[in-house]
């Protein structure tokens, strides 16, 4: 098993003997029948898998989130939509190759679909900026979002960033002018909005694309406010804290539904959707076509309405403000 993380120990190990048994097996002239010992070691093999990957950590679930091999937004767009043409361009600054979309087909449905991109290898991490985004990504995401609402179309977003872009040029280019332009304009597009967070979701570079009548996130994505790490060094001074952060966070698929702030998990295959794309793709298309055409029987009006009360009601107190002596 190729990039195996830490809690897959236990897996591998169990993988390798298998492997071994089933090379012996196939070895002639030995006389020994090994087929009862590898139905045995299946079964274990199979019975591990679900014990490991039923209870993973926050942190873990972040590993996971992050795997070299889970698949990323031109993946998704290969396996579960159509015809995408990709469009380039802000048409103010450059083309941001850590932003990608363009119109596409899915399941019948014309629609608009861009996210962000990281890449497999140094050369292509270094085009896509490793999925950070500078200003002129997320315009060119609100210049793609705009031709939408301009034609009808759907808007579907695909999050998978550790953030956006923190650099010198990206300040002097207004990055958090662009992301905050987003926010406005995709709470007040006409169209059907659905955004699935497929891997990170980090900060205000996830968010920026993130305002949808539906959010979708994966089994083991995760969305939060600050990485993990970020959040040890500054609340411990020590990054190697980031899994203490992690459940402090509350980011993972699980935590994010139960507070409101996603409306659907859309379940990964044994092991995280690195293990299987084709089925995670299968799985994400459905669940965005059945949001979709949930939201299209409803009028311009009712989706507008109920995309504002959604995000009105995210981050209410459940304790009383406690007031001062004296007060």
């Amino acid at each position: 098993m190729k990039h195996k993380l830490d809690f897959e120990k236990p897996i591998v190990e169990l993988q390798q003997k298998l492997d071994d048994l089933r090379t012996q097996s196939q070895e002639k002239g030995l006389g020994v029948d090994f087929e009862a010992e590898i139905l045995l070691m299946e079964a274990k093999l199979e019975e591990t898998k679900k014990q490991v990957y039923s209870n993973l950590s926050p942190w873990q679930r972040v590993q996971l989130a992050r795997h070299p091999k889970r698949p990323f937004t031109l993946d998704d767009l290969a396996l579960a939509f159509e015809g995408f043409e990709e469009i380039h361009g802000d048409r103010l600054y450059a083309d941001d190759r850590a932003v990608v979309g363009g119109f596409a087909t899915i399941a019948g449905h014309r629609v608009v679909v861009l996210g962000t991109q990281k890449g497999r290898d140094t050369k292509e991490n270094i085009l896509r900026n490793f999925g950070s985004a500078h200003p002129e990504g997320y315009r060119k995401a609100l210049r793609l979002m705009k031709l939408a609402d301009k034609f009808s179309l759907p808007i579907i977003t695909l999050i998978d960033t550790a953030g956006a872009y923190p650099g010198i040029g990206s300040e002097e280019r207004h990055i958090g002018e662009a992301i905050a332009v987003n926010l406005r304009e995709m709470m007040l597009f006409e169209v059907p909005i659905i955004a699935a967070v497929i891997g990170e979701g980090g900060s205000g570079g996830a968010l920026g694309l993130g305002v949808a009548d539906k959010v979708l996130i994966l089994e083991n994505a995760y969305y939060s406010v600050i990485s993990p790490e970020g959040c040890a060094a500054i609340l411990w001074k020590d990054r190697s804290a980031s899994a203490k952060a992690a459940e402090a966070l509350k980011i993972t698929a699980s935590h994010l539904k139960e507070l409101g702030l996603v409306d659907e998990i859309v379940p990964e295959p044994l092991g995280g959707a690195n293990n299987d794309p084709k089925t995670t793709a299968d799985t994400l298309k459905a669940a965005i076509v059945r949001n979709l055409e949930e939201l299209q029987k409803l009028s311009t009006r009712e989706r507008l309405d109920q995309r504002y009360k959604k995000f009105r009601a995210f981050g209410h107190f459940t304790e009383p403000a406690k007031v001062g002596a004296g007060e």
